[in-house]
C-alpha cells in the first residue's frame, strides 16, 4: 500500500533527517516536527531540491511538551487532508549508570524516549483511529533486547519500553486497517554515537536509513535492521550471558 503522507519526529538530524531524504526521493509527501526549526527549514529546501513534485510541512515541536504533540499531529493531518503513516522517531541518548550523579540525564532520557512515545503514540492513533486507516511506526533499538550498563542503562530500558508499548498497541488494533511497526536498528552512526569509535557492525546514516525505509515499507510487525546481521544477532542477545552483554557496552 502506499502510504503517501508521512510525519516524522525527530526529522531535524540523525534517523529522522535520514528517513526523510529515503521518502522524499520516493515522491512521499512529509510533515517534519523537531525542535530545531531552523534545521527543519534547511532540510525542506533541501528535499524539495531533490524532488520539487512533493509536499513538505515542517512544524516547530518539542515532544515533551504534550499538549503541542497533540496539536502539531492534528495540525499536520489538516495541512495533509489525512495521515497514512506516523513515524514516532524523536529520541535522545543521555545517561550514565545509575547513581553515578547523572540522575537528570538519566531522567531526561526516560521522559524524552517513552514517556514522550507515549504521548505521540496517543495523538497518531486519535488520527488513524478517526480515520480507520493508517500505520503506526516506533523507533525502538536492538539495544532493547537487553540491558546493558553504563550510558546505555536507561536508554535500552526506554527502548524495550517502547517495543513493548507498541506490541500492545498493534494486539489492541489486529484485524482492523491499522498497521503497526516497531523498527529495532543497529548501530547506525548518528549523532548519538559520534564520538564512540569502537562500535561493532555500525553502518553509515545512508546506509541505515535505507534499511529502515525499506522495513517500514513491508509494514511487517518488528524489524531489525540492517538485517546482516541483526535479523540473527537479536536471537543471540536474548540469551548471551551477562559477561558477554559487560563486553558489549
Amino acid at each position: 500500500m502506499l502510504r503517501k503522507n508521512i510525519l516524522i519526529t525527530g526529522a531535524s538530524s540523525g534517523l529522522g533527517r535520514g528517513m526523510a531524504v529515503e521518502f522524499a526521493k520516493n515522491n512521499h509527501n512529509l510533515a517534519l516536527c523537531a525542535r530545531r526549526l531552523e534545521q527543519l527549514e534547511q532540510l525542506k529546501t533541501e528535499l524539495l531540491a531533490l524532488n520539487p513534485d512533493i509536499n513538505v510541512y515542517i512544524h516547530s515541536l518539542d515532544v515533551n511538551q504534550h499538549d503541542d504533540v497533540f496539536a502539531v499531529f492534528q495540525q499536520c493531518k489538516q495541512q495533509m487532508s489525512c495521515l497514512d503513516r506516523i513515524i514516532v522517531n524523536a529520541g535522545i541518548g543521555k545517561g550514565a549508570s545509575i547513581g553515578t550523579g547523572f540522575y537528570k540525564a538519566n531522567l531526561q532520557t526516560a521522559q524524552t524516549n517513552f514517556i514522550a512515545a507515549i504521548v505521540q503514540c496517543e495523538a497518531a492513533m486519535e488520527i488513524f483511529r478517526a480515520q480507520n486507516a493508517g500505520h503506526l511506526v516506533t523507533i525502538s533499538s536492538i539495544s532493547a533486547m537487553r540491558g546493558f550498563r553504563r550510558a546505555l542503562t536507561v536508554y535500552a530500558a526506554t527502548k524495550a519500553a517502547v517495543s513493548s508499548l507498541t506490541e500492545g498497541i498493534r494486539i489492541d488494533v489486529m484485524h482492523t486497517p491499522i498497521k503497526v511497526t516497531c523498527i529495532h536498528p543497529g548501530f547506525i552512526r548518528t549523532e548519538i554515537n559520534e564520538k564512540v569509535k569502537n562500535v561493532p557492525f555500525i553502518v553509515s546514516l545512508e546506509k541505515g536509513c535505507k534499511s529502515i525505509v525499506k522495513a517500514i515499507n513491508k509494514e511487517k510487525g518488528n524489524a531489525y535492521v540492517p538485517s546482516y546481521p541483526w535479523a540473527v544477532l537479536h536471537w543471540i542477545l536474548r540469551i548471551a550471558p551477562l559477561n558477554m552483554l559487560r563486553k558489549m557496552s
